[in-house]
C-alpha cells in the first residue's frame, strides 16, 4: 500500500507519525483502518519511505509489503481494494513513475479518496 504517500499528499506534514493523523473528513476508510489496525507498520514504513526519498520503492518493499498484509486482513479494506482497484493502480503507477516527485500524482490520490469514501459511506 502506498498510505504514507497518501498522507503525505493529503495533511502537507511530513511522514512517520504524521501518516497517522485523519485530518480531514475526505480522509478513506482504508487509511483509517490501517492506521488504527497496523500503526506500527505504517509508522515503520512511513519512516522508511522519509528517509529514502529517491529509493524508497526499493529500500522499502518489505515494510510496504507487511502494511499492506496487515491492512489487506480487514473486510472494508478488502472491499475498498476491490471497488477502488483502478485509481489506486493508477495512483501506484504514478508514484512508480514520479518516485522524487510525489507531489505529481495529487490528483490520482484524490480520485482514489473520493472512490474509497463512496465505499465507505455504502457500509
Amino acid at each position: 500500500m502506498a498510505t504514507a504517500g497518501l498522507s503525505r499528499m493529503r495533511s502537507g506534514s511530513g511522514l512517520g507519525r504524521g501518516v497517522l493523523r485523519v485530518s480531514s473528513a475526505r480522509q478513506h476508510a482504508a487509511l483509517e483502518v490501517t492506521a488504527r489496525h497496523c500503526r506500527s507498520e505504517l509508522e515503520q514504513y512511513g519512516r522508511c519511505v522519509a528517509a529514502s526519498p529517491a529509493t524508497w520503492q526499493q529500500d522499502c518493499q518489505q515494510l510496504r509489503l507487511r502494511t499492506a498484509r496487515c491492512a489487506s486482513s480487514h473486510p472494508i479494506v478488502q472491499k475498498i481494494r476491490h471497488d477502488c482497484a483502478e485509481p489506486f493502480t493508477a495512483f501506484e503507477q504514478c508514484l512508480k513513475q514520479n518516485q522524487a516527485s510525489v507531489m505529481n500524482c495529487k490528483e490520482h490520490v484524490n480520485q482514489f479518496l473520493l472512490c474509497a469514501e463512496q465505499v465507505k459511506l455504502m457500509t
